[in-house]
């Protein structure tokens, strides 16, 4: 049987649910919402066993599921019987806050009944969830989290402390003609830089050979353009963290993507790991010259 990372995310309706699958389905998950309790023993067993390896699941179970939810119990019985390994995720938050959530998205509590009370379908859920609450092993209460602050500590419980802290950085060197990378956070335009096309022992030689490099960064536009952009990107990084992103894409871009765009990569990419950031480079359009 094949080793299955399950979290199984539930909460009270307004606290966050829909979102930390979301952050979950970033980090790789399979992610399902609302499944009926009563198939999650079923469900696990498929992954377990399935030819596409899903090896990282969240399920999001929570008291939408109606009179199903009854279920639930019985199932997590089930999945300890089976020796499915799985983590309970509990999001929360205060009444206040969540009747502040219902009334800026206009919508009812699911236990609000025909009286519409938010108030009384939160007492009541919180009636309904409390032995499931007591059974989770994680316990977050989002009441004074923005989305950020939730993903981050969602990446603390997934990967731990210091992967959640961690920024995966990628330098992509592309040529213009070719089409700008749609995944591009930030683009750097190198096209204005000395190039090396019109030297006639470099025209067919690519940025990654030293020739081509020492030809770029030798002239004074290069290097101070490069030191500019590094201490833009440097100042970036941990308002990007802070903010919750997981991963950054700057690309950089001349004209065919050979030359001059593949130097400036290699050297940013050399700076940002002087300062132990994870970096990878990437040099899209060497193979299409």
């Amino acid at each position: 049987m094949a080793p299955v990372n399950f979290y199984i995310i539930t909460g009270l309706s307004g606290a966050g649910k829909t979102f930390a699958n979301k952050c979950f389905e970033d980090l790789g998950f399979y992610c399902v919402d609302n499944l009926p309790p009563k198939l999650i023993p079923n469900f696990a067993e498929l992954c377990a066993h399935s030819t596409r390896m899903i090896d990282k699941v969240s399920l999001v179970l929570d008291i939408r599921g109606g009179e199903f939810f009854d279920d639930v119990y019985v199932a997590l019985d089930m999945l300890d019987k089976a020796g499915y390994k799985y983590c309970i995720l509990f999001l929360d938050a205060s009444n206040e806050v969540i009747i502040r959530r219902f009334k800026e998205t206009r919508r009812l509590h699911p236990l609000s009944g025909v009286n519409g009370s938010i108030q009384d379908g939160l007492e009541e859920e919180r009636r309904r969830l409390r032995r499931l609450r007591d059974r989770a092993d994680f316990y977050l209460d989002t009441s004074k989290m923005n989305p950020w602050e939730l993903k981050r500590e969602l990446a603390r419980i997934i990967l731990g402390d210091e992967k959640g802290e961690e920024l995966d950085i990628t330098i992509i060197s592309f040529g213009y003609r070719y089409g700008v990378p749609l995944e591009s956070d930030i683009i750097f335009d190198v096209r204005f830089l000395p190039n090396p096309f019109y030297e006639e022992e470099l025209k067919n030689i690519s940025g990654e050979s030293k020739e081509v490099a020492d030809f770029v960064m030798n002239h004074q536009v290069s290097k101070d353009y490069l030191q500019r952009a590094a201490d833009l990107v440097l100042f970036m990084l941990p308002y990007t963290k802070l903010e919750g992103k997981a991963n950054l894409v700057i690309s950089i871009g001349c004209t065919g993507g050979f030359h001059r765009s593949v130097v400036i990569a290699d050297e940013l990419g050399k700076i940002l790991r002087e300062k132990n950031y994870e970096v990878s480079v990437i040099h899209r359009d060497l193979k299409t010259v």
